[in-house]
């Protein structure tokens, strides 16, 4: 007969729909249209990227006009003095010819714009990732406490069990206490499991502004395959050619020389095209006593319009150029080194991920093995202490290691899927497509309080069944030595 663990398990069919349930894309969505993050990113991005129309306009013509009034007073010795107001108007326009300055700023601006686009496209590989963590942490969270509640259920039916056998005389006082430690510790555990699951949806909270009752769990269906291609030399060279971070940090390699070159520039002669119109109307008309001649008006009005060609050299500006030029090469000596940094970084992450998720395949299948393992050597133990060949500790020991082994499984199963997920990001790939293929395996009707352990097929329900067969032969054979 099976434990009590696992016939839930093997009726876990039975379960009803699960209602009020989100799931992943859906969470994606909203966290694309909450998140504080993201927002911040994209207002980032654009602000940045107006660097580029900032640095045209400064290879663009410029048109500039004025215009004003005023009222003057004049006095003219031993003649008279008068008032009088005017109005003027200017307009000019400037081609710039040749400023290699503003050219240069003009280049360090495309690399720039294109390396807010770069980092901005980061930023959303971030928040996919994120949101599987939060998602796939909150499951985690909900299968440990599945498990620690069965943990303190099994517990607490230890501790009945020692309480009938002494009473009864058939074991000390000694084993009640150690079974009522081992129920404590357990329900210390389960409360420490809720405080887990409590934590892991407000971090969903934080990340999508929404509160959710309950999260669609993954089935234990879900394929867990090395990495494709299954080459690590292939997932590095990707990496180096596509980590958004990384070209992120060689576009600022780009921009960093041409700003180098722009300061450069500053040295250089600039050339500029201009016309430029001016008139002014006004005068004052002759008033008996102004002392101003009869004849009339004293006219004002002119206009002047001048077109040419300006060229200016600058000569001696205080050492602010020569700073400037050893600034801008030491930040591309930093740029450089940054983007090197970066790249020993990205092949680092990447080769240890994809040994990382390589390793996963099969200790998943290990784990799932080693609580089949783990439940036959509770049978045995619990055999053993029904015929008094075991004492409660080694049966308290036993059941902590099934539920370890639980334990150990799901977070292998979860760290799997962070990890595989992960690496795409360390080689560029990520995408909303990997969301949605994991989608694909989410099982509305998943129960954490009797899925979180993996089913079993008939071949280990056989072998368990032999374990315990087996389990209860060989305490019988060493009940009969002892005798």
């Amino acid at each position: 007969m099976l434990r009590p663990l696992f016939v839930a398990v093997l009726l876990a069919g039975l379960s009803g729909q699960a209602l009020a349930k989100t799931d992943l894309l859906t969470v994606y969505q909203e966290a694309l249209l909450n998140s504080a993050d993201l927002a911040a990113a994209a207002a980032d991005s654009l602000a940045r990227q107006e660097a580029l129309p900032q640095a045209r306009a400064l290879l663009l013509p410029s048109i500039g006009l004025g215009a004003g009034a005023a009222r003057e007073h004049f006095e003219i010795d031993g003649v008279g003095s008068d008032e009088y107001t005017t109005q003027y108007y200017q307009a000019s326009l400037v081609q710039p010819l040749f400023r290699a300055e503003s050219w240069f700023n003009y280049q360090a601006a495309k690399s720039l714009s294109e390396q807010a686009r770069v980092e901005f496209s980061a930023a959303q590989q971030d928040l996919i990732l994120e949101v599987a963590q939060t998602y796939f942490n909150v499951l985690r969270a909900s299968d440990n406490l599945a498990a620690a509640r069965s943990e303190e259920q099994a517990f607490e039916r230890q501790l009945e069990q020692a309480r009938e056998r002494f009473e009864v005389g058939l074991s000390a006082r000694t084993d009640v206490l150690e079974a009522l430690a081992g129920f404590d510790t357990a329900r210390a555990a389960r409360l420490t499991a809720q405080t887990n699951l409590d934590v892991s949806y407000q971090a969903l909270t934080r990340l999508t502004n929404q509160e959710y009752a309950e999260l669609i769990g993954i089935s234990h269906d879900l394929p867990v395959l090395p990495p494709i291609p299954a080459d690590l030399q292939e997932w590095v060279t990707t990496a180096a050619v596509q980590n958004l971070q990384l070209q992120a940090s060689r576009l600022a390699i780009d921009t960093a020389q041409e700003t180098l070159h722009s300061n450069k520039a500053g040295y250089a002669p600039t050339v500029d095209a201009f016309v430029r119109h001016n008139a002014n109307f006004g005068g004052a008309d002759a008033r008996p006593g102004s002392g101003v001649s009869s004849a009339g008006r004293i006219a004002l009005d002119t206009e002047l319009t001048t077109f040419g060609v300006e060229v200016s050299m600058p000569l001696f500006t205080g050492g602010a150029t020569t700073s400037r030029v050893r600034e801008s090469d030491y930040r591309l000596t930093q740029a450089e080194q940054l983007s090197e940094a970066q790249l020993r970084r990205v092949v680092e992450t990447t080769r240890n991920l994809y040994r990382t998720v390589t390793s996963s395949v099969e200790e998943v299948e290990a784990r799932r093995q080693a609580i089949i393992s783990a439940n036959a050597a509770l049978d045995a133990t619990q055999t053993g202490y029904e015929v008094g060949t075991r004492n409660v500790v080694d049966v308290l020991q036993a059941q902590r290691n099934l539920y370890r082994s639980v334990r150990d499984y799901n977070n292998i199963r979860y760290n799997y899927i962070i990890d595989n997920l992960s690496l795409k990001q360390a080689a560029g790939t990520l995408s909303p497509e990997d969301l949605q293929d994991l989608s694909r395996w989410l099982n509305p009707d998943y129960d954490p309080d009797e899925d979180f352990i993996p089913p079993f097929n008939e071949e280990d329900v056989r072998r368990m069944s032999m374990g315990r067969q087996e389990s209860l032969s060989a305490e019988q054979a060493r009940l009969r030595k002892s005798f």
